[in-house]
């Protein structure tokens, strides 16, 4: 059975503790099985790479390294601030995600 997370691809998020803490980024991939995100510019790490069809030339390239769901607030569309969810029927009788500090739906 895999776990029920309160973010998914395409959310800005904020990161709550180390390095990259108060920083914002697009979720870019999310990994249910491990609890770990990919956002965008954050968790930048080195990676040596030989020479192949995507980097002829090989050398160093930098790329984001996953980040755990824990350390990721969802950022409120309308405020902007950082949100925790919450999850409930819509008038269509649809679950839908909530921003608890607004009350607002979740697109």
């Amino acid at each position: 059975m895999t776990k029920k997370i309160h973010i998914k691809r395409g959310d800005t998020v904020t990161v709550n503790s180390g390095e990259y803490k108060g920083q914002q980024g697009r979720v870019l991939e999310v990994d249910r099985s491990t609890s770990k995100a990919i956002v965008e510019g954050i968790n930048m790490v080195s990676k040596h790479t030989k020479p192949n069809a995507q980097y002829p030339q090989g050398g160093i390239i930098k790329k984001e390294a996953p980040v755990h769901i824990s350390n990721l607030m969802l950022v409120d569309g309308s405020s902007g601030e950082p949100t925790r969810i919450g999850r409930r029927l819509n008038d269509d009788g649809k679950l839908v995600r909530y921003s608890k500090k607004s009350g607002e739906e979740i697109k």
